[in-house]
């Protein structure tokens, strides 16, 4: 049984149903539910059963503790990119600091209800402030060591569809900055 407490788009639904495997997404945006399900929504030979829920990932008390295989999500990056208008509890609207406080109890809920042995992925990048990087992915990583999970990979992705024109290509080369173009995929096992 697989999670995605942020379903966002509905890519990891997609690929766990063409995978064959079981998966519940979850999401505290009812617009990003409404697109999961119309994603999930083809054919498929014997296909995994998907489940979507409405939901927090701070507090996903309709599930039970330990009943987890496998966490495979993408969270916000803190207030980037803000996924909806009026979602008091969305993290996209919280800035740095509050996003990494709260991100200790998706942390800890991931950690109650993965089982023993198993493996939670999180996709995570960077971001910049005033020409300076602000390491959010190892941020986020040491969040989710500190709540018991123990690092057994960390894997470089290349954003491939990041395109360096415009406005962010002429501000990096006024304020001498490198483009972030990377995410990394933190996978961690629960011990």
């Amino acid at each position: 049984l697989v999670l995605d407490q942020f379903a966002g788009g509905g890519t990891t639904l997609v690929e766990a149903k063409l995978l064959r495997r079981n998966i519940i997404g979850v999401d505290i945006n009812p617009f990003a539910l409404n697109r999961c399900k119309e994603k999930v929504k083809f054919e498929w030979d014997n296909p995994g059963n998907v489940e979507i829920k409405k939901g927090d990932a701070r507090n996903l008390h309709f599930l039970s503790d330990k009943c987890i295989d496998l966490i495979c999500t993408h969270p916000p990056y803190a207030n980037i990119i803000q996924y909806s208008k009026d979602i008091k509890e969305d993290l996209s609207h919280m800035k740095i600091p509050k996003f990494l406080e709260e991100m200790k109890s998706v942390a800890s809920e991931s950690f109650r209800l993965l089982k023993n042995n198993k493996f939670c992925a999180i996709l995570m990048g960077d971001t910049r402030n005033n020409g300076h990087v602000i390491p959010l992915g190892y941020e986020v990583m040491k969040v989710f060591e500190s709540s018991g999970f123990k690092t057994k990979e960390i894997i470089i992705k290349k954003q491939h569809n990041c395109n360096a024109t415009g406005f962010w290509k002429n501000k990096s080369i006024k304020y001498n900055f490198l483009l972030l173009a990377h995410e990394y995929l933190f996978v961690f096992r629960k011990p």
